[in-house]
C-alpha cells in the first residue's frame, strides 16, 4: 500500500479540516440548481394545508408501498377507475455495478390526465390545477405523502415535473443529479427536471406531503 504524506503531514491536513465550521443553518433553507428552480408562481399554504388536511380525513390516501402514499387529483376523461400504474407510472432505475438501465412499470401518456377529480371540483386543488394548466401542459397531478425516515429509489422519469410542498420538515430533502436541497412549504412551486436521476428522502420526525404534477412534455432521448 503506497503512503504518500508523513503522518506530520496527515495531521497538519486533518487539522485544516476541522479548524472549519459546518454550516448548519442554510441547509434548511432551498439551494436552487439547473435542475432544481422556485418558480414566481405561488399560492395560499394554509388553504392547500386545508386540503390536505381534508384528503387526511377521509382516508383518501392510497398507501403503494414503500413508505409512500398518494391520491390522484387529475384523471382522463370518461374513465373513473385509478389504477396502481395510474398512482405510479414509468421510471428508470439502475439496480447493480453494471449501470445498466431498466424500466419499470408501464408508460402513462400524462397528456390524457386534464380532468380533476369529481370529489376535488370546487376545491383549492382545482384552483392550484386550473392555475397550473394556464401556465403549463400539466398531466397526472397528484398529493404523495412520505413518511418518516423513508426515501424513494433512485431513478429517472420520463417527464419533469412541478412539486408544492405542503407539510414538510429541515429534514425533508430532494435530490437530482447529485444536487440536494430543501423545499419549504410556503406555497411556492418549484420546477425539478426529473428526467434527471433522483430521489426525495423524509429524515424528519413528520410525514412530508407534496402536490407533484407532471409537465405532460414529450419524453426525451436520454442516452
Amino acid at each position: 500500500m503506497a503512503i504518500e504524506n508523513t503522518p506530520e503531514q496527515d495531521r497538519i491536513e486533518m487539522e485544516k479540516y476541522i479548524s472549519k465550521v459546518p454550516d448548519t443553518k442554510s441547509v434548511s433553507h432551498f439551494k436552487p440548481s439547473a435542475d432544481i428552480i422556485k418558480l414566481p408562481l405561488k399560492f395560499d399554504i394554509e388553504k392547500l394545508r386545508q386540503a390536505v388536511d381534508d384528503i387526511s380525513a377521509g382516508n383518501e390516501f392510497i398507501d403503494i408501498g414503500s413508505g409512500f402514499q398518494a391520491t390522484s387529483l387529475t384523471k382522463r376523461p370518461n374513465v373513473d377507475v385509478v389504477t396502481d400504474n395510474d398512482l405510479s407510472g414509468r421510471f428508470y432505475t439502475r439496480i447493480d455495478d453494471s449501470l445498466k438501465e431498466y424500466a419499470r412499470d408501464e408508460i402513462v401518456n400524462e397528456s390524457e390526465f386534464t380532468d380533476i377529480i369529481e370529489g376535488f371540483k370546487g376545491t383549492y386543488f382545482e384552483y392550484v390545477h386550473q392555475e397550473l394548466t394556464k401556465r403549463y401542459p400539466i398531466g397526472r397531478m397528484r398529493v404523495l405523502l412520505k413518511e418518516v425516515y423513508n426515501c424513494n429509489s433512485w431513478h429517472r422519469d420520463p417527464e419533469p415535473r412541478l412539486h408544492i410542498p405542503i407539510y414538510t420538515n429541515p429534514g425533508s430533502l430532494f435530490i437530482v443529479n447529485h444536487h440536494c436541497t430543501h423545499l419549504p412549504a410556503d406555497g411556492s412551486v418549484y420546477f425539478t427536471d426529473t428526467r434527471g436521476y433522483h430521489t426525495a428522502l423524509n429524515g424528519g420526525e413528520s410525514n412530508r406531503v407534496h402536490i407533484v404534477a407532471a409537465l405532460a412534455y414529450p419524453e426525451a432521448v436520454i442516452l
